[in-house]
């Protein structure tokens, strides 16, 4: 009996433990921003159309594709959160792919761009960017892949990938009401960005604000509404890759 009541307590004091860390990460990573549907019907034209892979990437294809554009999305972020702002671009022409990250988290999957170019043989130029860490872990793709882009768009995101010694045309679009973006890593990692890359700040914006998904914990109020944010950035992006 005092053997078997050793082994319980052994065990427990084992078990618990590993119960209590899996219990952890399961409220940690269930915890996010879920996409505002209510709010992306609200924004897209009735004849609104893309498709969705078995894998949950998104692809908004236009008839005749100026360019192409993979975007990681934001941490912690429903990848569909971005829907309004890719299909303003495709609307343009652009050739527009959200990749959908493990657990929402970019950071776990930094190449899940690999293969998608050879998809769309007919598209010459390809850009990569998101929103937050997915803009930051797209930066950290491209360090690898530099020869296979044309550029590189942040929003509300910075790269602490050294790219400044490339000719990458690089767009970084931020809010001036952004309270989540760590403003002195953005000054500091402006350094590892061509000398001539485009910043813009959006008077009024916020760090949310790119997707639909609601107001994020710390961001501060905006001053614009959500669809106008989207359809600045949808434009300032275009003016870059056309």
């Amino acid at each position: 009996m005092r053997s078997k009541r050793r082994l319980i307590i052994i065990l427990i004091s084992i078990l618990l433990p590993v119960a209590l860390i899996i219990g952890g990460f399961a409220v940690y990573f269930g915890d996010y921003y879920r996409s505002d549907y209510e709010a992306i019907g609200a924004f897209l034209p009735q004849n609104t159309g893309w498709k969705e892979e078995p894998d949950n990437t998104i692809v908004f294809e236009p008839e005749k594709p100026i360019a192409g554009f993979i975007f990681y999305p934001g941490g912690k972020v429903e990848h569909r959160s971005y829907i309004p702002l890719m299909q303003a671009l495709q609307e343009s022409g652009v050739l527009c792919i959200i990749v959908k990250m493990p657990l929402n988290l970019a950071v776990l999957d930094v190449n899940a761009a690999d293969g998608i170019r050879a998809e769309y043989p007919e598209i010459e130029n390809w850009y990569i960017g998101g929103h937050s860490l997915g803009g930051s872990m797209a930066a950290s793709y491209l360090g690898a892949h530099k020869n296979e882009f044309k550029g590189l768009i942040l929003l509300g995101a910075y790269s602490t990938e050294d790219l400044s010694d490339t000719d990458l045309r690089v767009l970084s679009v931020f809010g001036s009401e952004d309270k989540v973006m760590n403003r002195e890593s953005y000054d500091e990692c402006k350094e590892n960005l061509p000398e001539n890359f485009t910043e813009i700040e959006i008077p009024g914006g916020c760090h949310a604000n790119f997707g639909m998904y609601g107001a994020q914990e710390g961001d501060g109020t905006p001053a614009i509404s959500n669809e106008e944010q989207i359809s600045l950035t949808a434009e300032y992006i275009y003016e870059l890759i056309k």
